[in-house]
């Protein structure tokens, strides 16, 4: 037996002996894996099969970051200024009010309970154009407890409201109104005064005690808070109150309070809380989130079928060191396994440079919007059309772990069929033919 056969013998025997996933199998794909002159084409394919698992990965990350942030904000931001349960009367109306509010603020898991007057006005400043406005009012003490409101005065101060000769309105209508502080505006009511001739509109001037931003477009452009005695009177609506909101320690079990809250008041109310009055709006926002999920998958999966078609070729071209691995005693086993890793290996890198990437963009997306809207010079993700003002990005740590076990379970299917068709090679065939 000649040096050569003693060598091919000996690695025969060592290699039967070898386990699965063995050094010797790294080591061989490893090897499959640095790209060679003539093998450039390959390694090319390979170099975008991991660009797109990357870009994939981290595209997903930063859609469903963003889309958390976006409902996470938008809820803390609804529930900061609305109540959870929203209380209205059906026999008669709610003229027991302070003592209805006291006995639902006693209800185990309620914070606090609002009396509130609302209604619809026309507001108008020193600039010719005007615009519609919801007037909500709100006793004083009861404002002190909305911190999404009183924590964010920016411009004047509570004193006046508390004086019951002042409003409060936002920093997006003050700006449209062109108004500040100490100024006045205008505000139209269609229900007004009772004539003979019918019902004329009411208008009256009030001074703004202060200006608040709560950080969503709609409520800093659309509402004014107005001491509740002076509402009444404005809204013909003297010793009784529209409505009680409340709120509650667990927003998400508001079920929980119901009955409770049935109970202390002890006459036919209609309740209704903040799942029902945004159900449209938080729908389309899962539906759209749903939907991006899926949308955005097919990178990863085009990815995937990338990663096929380079294999399929480096099987190709590897026929004759197959044919030569198989002849030295390596298993169809160990030949599937060296190119179930090279394949596997392109997407567990890829995954994985995919998620740092992603957590890296999610840490610091506002930074990169305020970077492309200057180099654009357009506002990227206006407040006008979105209603919060900054871009916010919340990942999840189950949606984050689901996406990086759906990356690699596509990889790892797409290594499947190449791997399993180089262990079935001839190596008779291949050497024919080579």
């Amino acid at each position: 037996m000649t040096e050569a056969d003693a060598g091919a013998v000996a690695v025969a025997e060592k290699n039967r002996a070898a386990r699965p996933f063995s050094t010797f199998e790294r080591m061989v794909a490893w090897r499959y894996l640095r790209a060679r002159r003539k093998e450039a084409f390959i390694s090319v394919i390979a170099g975008f099969s991991f660009a797109g698992i990357m870009l994939g990965v981290a595209t997903l990350i930063i859609v469903m970051a963003v889309m958390n942030g976006f409902r996470t904000e938008l809820i803390s931001r609804i529930l900061g200024i609305n109540g959870h349960i929203i209380l209205q009367p059906i026999d008669s109306p709610l003229s027991d009010y302070p003592e209805l509010a006291k006995k639902i603020s006693a209800v185990p898991g309620v914070t606090m309970a609002i009396p509130m007057v609302e209604g619809q006005v026309f507001a108008s400043g020193k600039v010719g154009a005007g615009t519609g406005a919801i007037v909500r009012g709100v006793r004083a003490d009861d404002l002190l407890k909305l911190k999404e409101v009183a924590d964010n005065v920016k411009a004047g101060d509570l004193l006046g409201y508390a004086a019951g000769d002042g409003i409060l309105i936002g920093t997006r209508m003050a700006n449209s109104l062109g108004v500040t502080a100490g100024d006045q505006i205008s505000l139209l009511a269609p229900e007004g005064d009772v004539t003979p001739m019918g019902t004329n509109p009411r208008i009256k001037s009030y001074r703004i005690s202060g200006v608040f931003e709560v950080g969503m477009s709609e409520y800093d452009s659309g509402i004014i808070f107005m001491p509740l005695e002076e509402s009444q009177l404005y809204f013909n609506a003297d010793g009784i109150v529209q409505q009680i909101e409340i709120f509650v320690t667990h927003p998400d079990l508001v079920d929980d309070t119901r009955d409770a809250i049935e109970q202390a008041v002890g006459r036919q109310i209609y309740l209704t809380d903040w799942r029902q009055r945004n159900q449209t709006f938080f729908s389309a926002l899962q539906v759209e989130r749903n939907v991006m999920f899926m949308i955005l998958t097919l990178i990863v999966l085009v990815a995937a079928l990338n990663i096929i078609s380079g294999l399929i070729m480096l099987v190709k071209d590897k026929s004759s060191d197959i044919a030569i691995l198989r002849t030295m005693g390596a298993t169809s086993g160990s030949v599937m396994r060296i190119f179930f890793m090279t394949g596997a290996a392109i997407g567990i890198v890829g995954t994985f440079a995919g998620f740092v990437l992603g957590v890296i963009v999610c840490l610091n997306v506002e930074s990169i919007r305020q970077f492309f809207t200057w180099l654009s010079g357009t506002v990227i993700f206006d407040p006008e059309l979105y209603f919060l003002s900054q871009l916010p990005a919340e990942m999840n740590v189950g949606e984050t772990v689901s996406v990086i076990v759906m990356a690699l379970s596509l990889s790892f299917l797409a290594t499947i069929f190449p791997a399993w068709r180089a262990s079935r090679l001839d190596p008779v065939q291949a050497l024919r033919y080579e």
